[in-house]
């Protein structure tokens, strides 16, 4: 009975964290996150070399990050405009600005996890996701604001 129950809640972590991914499995599924990650990475290099620039809150960082979410596990609870478990992306935006330290600081955020900001349920730890990837997502994010 007891093995039941173990495999009953190892099989419901996975499903929460498992997100929008088809592939299931440890490394694999590692794998496929990272050589996404690496195609919307260079999509955003190619809009960088094109146009010179990019600012902090860009459309290069916002396409790029909008494709990096749909590769991780983030859609499972948070939509642009309506609170799931955590905060809506245009209420995180309108918290705040697209500021390099903001940047910063939500990106080491979504890689360390941790809860406080927006009630007591811990956000999931992503901590192999590149900081450079974690920058876009947050990028994306703040594009988000009314």
């Amino acid at each position: 009975m007891k093995k039941v129950f173990i495999i009953l809640g190892i099989s419901a972590v996975f499903a929460a964290c498992g997100g929008n991914s088809s592939n299931t499995g440890g490394s694999d599924s590692t794998k496929s996150v990272n050589e996404s990650a690496k195609a919307a990475n260079s999509d955003a290099d190619t809009v960088v070399q094109k146009t010179g620039t990019e600012s902090a809150g860009g459309s290069a960082g916002s396409s790029t990050g909008e494709k990096l979410i749909a590769t991780l596990d983030c859609s499972t609870c948070h939509k642009v405009d309506t609170k799931v478990i955590g905060p809506a992306f245009q209420e995180i935006a309108a918290k705040y600005d697209a500021s390099d330290a903001n940047i910063e600081m939500l990106a080491k955020k979504i890689i360390s996890g941790g809860s406080g900001n927006w009630g007591n349920i811990a956000m999931t730890p992503h901590p192999s996701l590149p900081e450079a990837d974690a920058k876009e997502i947050v990028k994306y994010i703040l594009s988000t604001k009314k």
